[in-house]
């Protein structure tokens, strides 16, 4: 990931691209797949895509992130 106030007002995008790392999770969270995402935004590198879910299953699985609440 990246952010650059320079590039759409400092979203964070992929790294290399101007794609907001919010859409991929819209993707997903709407059902799409990992290669309908891939496919609609070919300037998002695989392995990209696949750090980022790294990122977001480490950030899910740590002590420090946030805590969900007991609704």
């Amino acid at each position: 990931m990246s952010q650059d106030p320079d590039i759409l007002g400092g979203v964070a995008v992929f790294a290399g691209t101007r794609v907001p790392f919010g859409t991929f999770i819209e993707y997903l969270e709407g059902g799409d797949s990992l290669d309908t995402f891939l496919a609609d935004f070919p300037s998002v590198r695989r392995e990209l895509a696949i750090e980022a879910l790294e990122w977001l299953r480490q950030l899910a699985t740590s002590d420090k992130g946030p805590r969900a609440s007991a609704a």
